[in-house]
């Protein structure tokens, strides 16, 4: 259940958003100054701030900045009776993700509401996706980019078969992979051949990310291949 906070004076909107939000499935606090406003949303997780900028103690544009200025991200919605240019740009410049202008039609709400949900998730989705150039397991990392690795802080070398065999290991963790897997991704070959070579890559790897550190992460599992895990045995 989305956790939404409305930051508003006004009794009869309060009573529209806070009924109408609970009756879309959405779970409402509310906050009738600027100031416990404030509070309220630094203090507590939300998925949507909805702020009114006409507010008792501290302006929605002041809440707003300090909100931001406090690295939180959780989307925000003006609410403003004023509709000029000057004051919705002011609104957007406080660190808003949007606005809308009173009176307004719930109906519009909600899609405004969708919308900043939808573009939450696709930034963190982004995010994420720019993140993923990165692999960590245990105390291990590997950048895709850079083609650097290592671990517990001290760089690691390793030759270009060296480099394909770990980024495998490290986005099959905890799987056991078959000698035939290992040597389609990293030798483009789907067939076995009859030659240890797999087997004696393993040998340098293990001789470089693991000899001399904890956990031992490389793992011979017999008669079915190899695992990447955390074991001190």
């Amino acid at each position: 259940m989305k956790k939404i906070l409305v930051i508003e004076d006004e009794a009869n909107v309060i009573s529209l958003l806070k009924r109408g939000l609970e009756e879309e499935g959405y779970e409402i606090s509310v906050a009738m100054d600027g100031a416990s406003g404030l509070e309220m949303a630094t203090q507590h997780a939300f998925d949507l701030i909805v702020l009114d900028i006409m507010l008792p103690n501290m302006n929605g544009i002041d809440v707003c900045k300090t909100i931001r200025s406090r690295n939180n991200d959780t989307p925000i919605l003006l609410l403003t009776a004023l509709g000029s240019t000057e004051n919705i740009v002011s609104g957007l410049d406080s660190g808003a993700d949007d606005y809308l202008v009173k009176p307004f039609k719930f109906a519009e709400l909600l899609a405004r509401m969708r919308t900043l949900f939808r573009r939450r998730k696709k930034k963190a989705k982004e995010e994420e996706e720019e993140q993923t150039n990165i692999l960590r397991f245990s105390n291990l990392q590997l950048d895709l980019d850079s083609k650097q690795v290592q671990r517990e802080g001290k760089n690691i070398t390793l030759t270009a078969t060296e480099f394909r065999l770990l980024e495998y290991f490290m986005k099959n963790t905890n799987k056991v992979v078959s000698r035939m897997h290992i040597l389609e991704f990293v030798w483009g070959i789907d067939f076995n051949m009859n030659t240890n070579v797999v087997d004696v890559y393993i040998n340098y790897l293990r001789k470089k990310i693991d000899k001399g550190f904890e956990p031992k992460l490389l793992h011979t599992v017999v008669g079915m291949g190899y695992v990447m895990k955390e074991s001190s045995h």
